[in-house]
């Protein structure tokens, strides 16, 4: 089976689709594969993240178990994820969201084991929260910030195995200011964010999110969702009524004009651990990158 399938159909949205993300924040779910083929695609997938010859971060035996940073940006050395990122039914609708040169930027994976808290709300604009400095800058003050997420199920996701939780229509207000920075705490990993404590960044100490507009977003294997990463978003704890881990891949997109690590850092410190951006790059998945400051 061919993991990207050749279309010559548009799938973009429609009208009344486009409409109702841009005033809620997300769309979907949408079915990009059938969902027993995904599972066993997420099966050969997991072994090949064990070959780390080609992965552009090297491999740190000492925070592996905190934050295996060499499992990130792996759509750039994982031929199946080369495809995914790419794939016309994800491609379609960005281009419909942020024009005709969209790049792919990062990518992360999202395990949630049987126990696991729930990943607390959180919003995310430039990404600075853990680095210290922006990684993303879009052009002018007036342009809207953050990047688009298209998180896609690698297993079936519930409301019991932690499936993901939107607020509609709070991806146009920040809560939160990044600029603030949160220490890591390698203790609390698998609590709350990440081993974050993002509370600590919203710009009301007393503000609450209103989780009763919240939705929540059940998904099976090979089925994706977009949304903006200004959304307030969060997950559910895996409650561990089953022993089978919640897998997701988000793979983080902008438009060109919007420069990646401005400043060209050499490397990339957050969750822990400093990486080497020598063998990072954007890959641009439709169109092209006319941005000098975005290495492809």
């Amino acid at each position: 089976m061919n993991n990207v399938e050749t279309q010559t159909k548009k799938f973009g949205f429609s009208k009344e689709e486009l409409e109702a993300f841009r005033k809620n924040g997300f769309a979907g779910p949408f079915t990009l594969y059938d969902s027993e083929d995904m599972k066993e695609i997420t099966k050969k997938l997991r072994y090949s993240l064990l070959d780390r010859t080609d992965s552009i971060y090297e491999f740190n035996e000492d925070i592996s178990e905190i934050n295996d940073r060499a499992n990130y940006d792996r759509h750039i050395d994982v031929p199946f994820l080369k495809d995914h990122i790419k794939h016309p039914k994800i491609v379609d609708k960005l281009t419909d969201i942020l024009g005709e040169n969209v790049l792919c930027w990062r990518s992360e994976w999202f395990p949630k084991y049987p126990g696991d808290k729930g990943t607390s709300w959180h919003q995310a604009d430039t990404f600075e929260f853990s680095s210290g400095e922006p990684q993303l800058l879009w052009p002018s003050k007036e342009d809207f910030g953050g990047t688009i997420t298209v998180w896609t199920a690698l297993t079936d996701t519930t409301i019991e195995t932690a499936c993901l939780r939107f607020i509609p229509g709070t991806h146009e207000e920040l809560f939160y200011d990044e600029s603030k920075g949160v220490e890591f705490n390698p203790d609390a990993i698998h609590d709350g964010f990440f081993g974050y404590r993002y509370q600590n960044l919203q710009k009301d100490p007393d503000w609450v999110p209103d989780e009763s507009l919240a939705k929540s977003m059940e998904m099976k294997a090979g089925q994706s969702i977009v949304f903006w990463s200004t959304l307030m978003h969060a997950s559910h704890s895996h409650l561990g009524k089953t022993n089978n881990m919640r897998l997701g891949f988000a793979a983080r997109y902008v438009p060109d004009m919007v420069s990646v690590y401005p400043g060209n850092p050499k490397e990339l410190t957050e969750f822990g651990s400093t990486v080497s951006l020598e063998k990072y790059r954007t890959v641009a998945v439709a169109g092209t990158n006319r941005n000098p400051n975005n290495i492809t």
